[in-house]
C-alpha cells in the first residue's frame, strides 16, 4: 500500500477507535435521542480516582471521582498470594497502606487488617469492589495492569482480570492498559475484542526509537491505544498515534496551565489526579 493510503486508513482506523471510547466513556451502547449528542471531547479519566483530591485508589476516590461526573475512572491492579486481584499502585504495601511487604506475597485474608493511609479504616480494595461501584454509572474502566516488584508478570492474571470484568459486565467499558506489551498480547489472545493501551514514558519513548516506532509496534500488536506522558505531548505523538490508527491519551496533568493545553489538544482523553478541575475547564471551552 502507498504511504499516502496507509496514512488515510489510520486516520480513519483512529477516528473508529476515538467513537469506541467515546462510547467506552458513555457507558456503552447508546440508542434512541441520546445517540445524537456526542460524548464531551476529550474524555476526562480520574488517576486512581483523583489522587490530589482523595486517598488514591480508595473506595472514597472512586466514590468522589464518580459523584463529580468523570468519563473514566483509572486504577492499577496487582494479584495477592492466593490470586485475588487488588488495586494498588506499588507492589509493596508500605506507601499508601498500614501493611509492609509485596502484596504477592500474602494472601487476601493476611490484608483485612490492612487500613488505607489517609482514611479512617478502609481497607484495601479489592479490583471486583471498584468494579461494582463502577457497574450502576455511566463511566468507562481505564485498568493498568502492574507487575510483581521485579517485574515479573502475575501468573493467570489476565484471566482472573477477564472473569471479573465479565461477571460486573464491563467488558465493554474497560480498557486494559500496561507498560509491559507482554501483558497486552497476552490479554489480546485471550480476549480479541478487548481494547488495550500501550503506555509510554519519556524514557520509553526513546528506548523505542521514537512515537511513531512505538504506535507502529502497538498496532502489530492488537492494541486499540497508545497512552503517553505528558511532556510527550505535541504534534508528533498526535500524528504517531492517527497514522497507526490508534486514539491516544495522556498522563498525568494536573496543573491548571497543563491541563488547559491538554484539553485543547487532539487527543482523545486527558488522565489527571484533578478530575473536577478538568470538568470545569473542559465546561468552559464549550
Amino acid at each position: 500500500m502507498r504511504r499516502g493510503g496507509r496514512e488515510g486508513a489510520g486516520r480513519a482506523a483512529a477516528r473508529a477507535g476515538a467513537a469506541a471510547l467515546a462510547l467506552l466513556a458513555a457507558g456503552g451502547a447508546v440508542s434512541g435521542p441520546a445517540a445524537a449528542a456526542p460524548a464531551p471531547r476529550p474524555a476526562i479519566a480520574a488517576h486512581r480516582g483523583g489522587a490530589l483530591l482523595w486517598p488514591e485508589n480508595s473506595l472514597t476516590a472512586f466514590r468522589g471521582a464518580l459523584a463529580l461526573g468523570v468519563d473514566l475512572v483509572e486504577m492499577d491492579v496487582h494479584q495477592t498470594r492466593d490470586g485475588e486481584v487488588v488495586v494498588l499502585h506499588d507492589a509493596t504495601l508500605e506507601r499508601t497502606t498500614t501493611g509492609r511487604g509485596p502484596v504477592a506475597a500474602l494472601a487476601w485474608p493476611e490484608l483485612l487488617g490492612v487500613t488505607l493511609r489517609g482514611t479512617a479504616s478502609e481497607r484495601l480494595p479489592r479490583l471486583a469492589d471498584v468494579l461494582a461501584l463502577v457497574g450502576p454509572t455511566r463511566a468507562g474502566v481505564l485498568l493498568e495492569i502492574k507487575t510483581g516488584p521485579h517485574g515479573a508478570p502475575y501468573p493467570d492474571i489476565e484471566a482472573r482480570t477477564l472473569a471479573l470484568l465479565a461477571a460486573a459486565g464491563l467488558e465493554a467499558r474497560t480498557t486494559v492498559m500496561a507498560f509491559e506489551w507482554a501483558t497486552l498480547e497476552r490479554f489480546r489472545a485471550r480476549s480479541p475484542g478487548l481494547r488495550l493501551t500501550g503506555l509510554v514514558s519519556r524514557y520509553d519513548a526513546v528506548r523505542l526509537g521514537g512515537l511513531a516506532a512505538a504506535a507502529e509496534r502497538l498496532r502489530g500488536l492488537g492494541a486499540n491505544d497508545l497512552g503517553i506522558e505528558w511532556t510527550l505531548l505535541g504534534p508528533e505523538a498526535i500524528a504517531a498515534a492517527r497514522g497507526a490508527g490508534l486514539t491516544i491519551g495522556v498522563w498525568t496533568v494536573n496543573q491548571p496551565d497543563e491541563l488547559r493545553r491538554a484539553l485543547a489538544s487532539d487527543v482523545d482523553y486527558v488522565t489527571t489526579d484533578r478530575p473536577d478541575l478538568a470538568l470545569e475547564f473542559r465546561a468552559a471551552r464549550r
